[in-house]
């Protein structure tokens, strides 16, 4: 069954009620929040790459309390152990039986800070349930949930003591982002309410988490033609094969772009993807799934200048105005 123009009307007013509520904890960075409501539509996971203090735990909460749902923050360490996120089983003297004790991690948004700042089994261990949507210990299964959305932040100035996420790892994000510092004006409207220290928890609720789970699922029925997905295929093919680049796009991150696309175009009011949503997404998928060769980088070129050279190159399919 493939969306409707009514129904892909009701997901683009919805999705801009959603926007317009974050948007009020969240000053001036509708983009971003877009992009983030856009991964948890597409059931995938974002990494922000940004200083500290420019809004990363309040765009979690703003986002939680707009779906109605939990959310939960983890400062990664060195110290961190994966049953700190994930959870433990302790044995109840009283019931004589063992009992889990859910982690932090069992929240509809969970914001990882610093992920790169705790050890690689640790990392493992958040990487695993973003994956699968559920923990394993002792031989039982726990299920996440729907929606589930993990934040994960990494500085990138402070370096020292920190273990860099591998590229398989970074892989599984759906989409890479930050959100910035705020221009004159904004920064203006935030100083003039900085009485209100949580402005999320005076956010109301749009819709719940069931109907979010029902906005992903009415957002997989998005038709993509098949001209698009081989102008997709194409250009993860001119990532891979680009000389700047060692490793390029590889299929999980076609499959990302596929599913994110889809959630784009309804919340532009399409049931259907068009080569510019594909255009309009390529750096915030892929730019983080491509690792450059060393002289290239040094003399210069970065992950953006290669998704720039292959929008560029790749010839784009006529978009069609209807499915």
């Amino acid at each position: 069954m493939t969306m409707t123009p009514e129904q892909a009307a009701w997901f683009q007013g919805t999705f801009s009620r959603l926007v317009d509520n974050i948007d009020r904890a969240v000053l001036g960075k509708r983009e971003v929040v877009g992009l983030v409501l856009s991964a948890m539509l597409a059931e995938g996971h974002v990494l922000l790459e940004d200083a500290p203090g420019t809004g990363k735990t309040s765009l979690a909460k703003a986002l939680a309390a707009t779906v109605q749902g939990t959310s939960s923050r983890i400062q990664f360490t060195p110290d961190l152990l994966p049953s700190d996120v994930t959870g433990v089983t302790i044995y109840d003297q009283t019931s004589h039986k063992f009992e889990f004790h859910k982690g932090p991690v069992f929240a509809s948004i969970v914001l990882a800070d610093e992920i790169n700042r705790a050890s690689p089994k640790t990392q493992s261990s958040l990487l695993e349930v973003m994956e699968e949507s559920r923990v394993t210990v002792d031989g039982v299964t726990h299920e996440a949930g729907r929606p589930f959305l993990v934040i994960a932040t990494q500085n990138p100035i402070e370096q020292a003591g920190t273990y860099k996420l591998p590229e398989a790892q970074l892989d599984r994000f759906l989409i890479r982002t930050s959100i910035g510092y705020p221009d004159l004006a904004v920064a203006e409207r935030i100083l003039a309410g900085a009485s209100d220290r949580n402005p999320s928890s005076s956010l109301p609720a749009i819709i719940t988490t069931g109907a979010v789970a029902d906005m992903a699922d009415l957002a997989a029925t998005v038709h993509v033609e098949g001209a698009v997905l081989r102008y997709t295929a194409q250009l993860s093919e001119a990532t891979r094969t680009d000389a700047a680049t060692q490793l390029g796009v590889s299929v999980r991150g076609s499959l990302a772009m596929i599913r994110i696309a889809k959630v784009w175009a309804a919340a532009q009011g399409r049931h259907f993807v068009t080569p510019d949503d594909i255009k309009a997404l390529a750096a915030p998928v892929w730019t983080h799934r491509l690792v450059l060769d060393p002289e290239a980088e040094f003399a210069g070129t970065t992950a953006e200048t290669v998704i720039s050279r292959v929008l560029e190159d790749v010839a784009a399919p006529q978009a069609r105005s209807a499915a």
